[in-house]
Formats: C-alpha cells, sequence, structure tokens
C-alpha cells in the first residue's frame, strides 16, 4: 500500500504521463501557421456554432470528474460514461471509494481500457484526497499532478471544468488540430499547450478546449476529416483537404 500512496511513485505517475501520450502521433507542418486575426475569426466561428460547450463526460461532483478524466485516458468518454453510470451510484466520494475497495472498482471498469491500473490509481488517489486534502480534490496544477494517475492533462482538464481556469487540455483531437490547421503546431502536447495559451485570445481561452476537442472529435477527424462541412475550413492551413 505505501508504493501506491507515493504521489511521486515512478510507476503510477509514468504509467498516467504515457497514457497521455501513447495515442499522439506527429502531424505534418502546416505550410504556414494561422495569422492573429485569422485565430480571432477561427474561434469566433466554433463560439457561434455552440456558445457554451461543456465536457461530454458525465459526473456528480469535482470529485467523479477527476475519476472520469482519469478513466478517460486511451478510452472514449461514452466508454466511460457507461462504466460510472452505475459506480457513482455507489461511491461518489473518496471515502465511499476506498470503502468500495480496488476488486470491486476493478469490475465496475473492467470495459475500459487499462482498468487494472486505473483501479488501483483511483483507489491510491483517493486515500490521498482523504489523507491530505481533507477529502476535498485540490485546484492548484502541482497537487493535482502529485495524484496517482494524473498527467498534465487530466489535471488541466479538472482546474477548467470544475474549478473555471481557462487552461487548455492537449488530448489526441487537439493535438491533431492545432497541427493541421495551423493553429498552434508543435511536436508534443506540451508544445502544443503552450503556444495556444499565447496564441487564443483571452476572451476564447475559457472554452477553447472544448470547442478543439469537439471540433477534433466530431469534424476534424483523424483519417479523413469532414471539410465540406467544416465551418472554419477556409481559415485552416491543411493542404490534403476533403470534398464531397
Amino acid at each position: 500500500m505505501p508504493s501506491r500512496l507515493n504521489p511521486r511513485g515512478g510507476r503510477a505517475k509514468s504509467l498516467a504521463e504515457r497514457s497521455e501520450a501513447a495515442h499522439l502521433s506527429p502531424m505534418p507542418k502546416p505550410s504556414t501557421q494561422m495569422k492573429k486575426p485569422e485565430i480571432e475569426e477561427f474561434f469566433a466561428r466554433l463560439a457561434a456554432a455552440l456558445p457554451e460547450p461543456v465536457t461530454e463526460l458525465q459526473y456528480i461532483n469535482v470529485y467523479t470528474l477527476l475519476v472520469a478524466v482519469v478513466l478517460s485516458a486511451q478510452a472514449t468518454d461514452k466508454g466511460v460514461n457507461k462504466a460510472t453510470e452505475k459506480l457513482f451510484k455507489v461511491a461518489d466520494t473518496p471515502q465511499k471509494m476506498v470503502k468500495l475497495g480496488e476488486a470491486r472498482l476493478t469490475d465496475h471498469i473492467r470495459t475500459i481500457g487499462l482498468y487494472r491500473t486505473k483501479a488501483k490509481n483511483v483507489i491510491a488517489l483517493s486515500h490521498l484526497l482523504i489523507e491530505r486534502h481533507g477529502g476535498e480534490v485540490p485546484k492548484t496544477q502541482a497537487e493535482l499532478e502529485a495524484l496517482p494517475g494524473v498527467g498534465r492533462k487530466t489535471a488541466n482538464v479538472v482546474r477548467n471544468v470544475a474549478f473555471g481556469e481557462p487552461t487548455i487540455a492537449v488530448d489526441t483531437h487537439i493535438f491533431r488540430v492545432g497541427n493541421r490547421t495551423g493553429l498552434a503546431p508543435g511536436k508534443t502536447p506540451l508544445a502544443v499547450e503552450e503556444k495556444l495559451l499565447k496564441v487564443v485570445p483571452e476572451k476564447y481561452r475559457m472554452h477553447a478546449h472544448h470547442w478543439l476537442i469537439l471540433h477534433g472529435r466530431y469534424t476534424c477527424i483523424a483519417r479523413k476529416p469532414l471539410c465540406p462541412q467544416c465551418v472554419v475550413a477556409d481559415l485552416c492551413k491543411f493542404k490534403a483537404k476533403t470534398s464531397l
């Protein structure tokens, strides 16, 4: 048990970091990067199409949001929601999750990828929340990343959704959109995140994460982007645009 409760305990942390980056692959660099007026128009159109975007993960409180995001690494939101629908009815606090135990938690989430490792991390982070944070989810990036199974992307999602921080969590969809469109080209998720934080107009920064992830999930998809129905196609620098 001590190794699980160690916030720096190499194994849990390295697995979290690897799971967040494992599905990302280098994207071809666009011929040119979007200019400031184009970026402004890019987000204005996304905002007009979806004024109040929200996460598609289902949760009850900040703790269940954290758990859902941890479970979502290399898994779909739909798959996570299916598993957590029953789980959160019996364990919606760290105390209840610890009482539920690793074995029964595993039974609830076995349809999700890496479920054994994720079950260990959820139980371990629940212990830490009780012991170090009074059962509450901390608000800072450093404190969140110190929890087993929580990497930079997960911490950014929680800070944005739960605490209203204008963070941008770069997942596979945002990584693709940032590179493909010329919005924020970068070789790593961190490079894309840092560039986005510089170029996204402040008034759009709060919802930028959700606009970009939803755009990547439903329009700028990996294999064949739906360019003909894309509201920002004329601003995008992607050369191999698809047609009807």
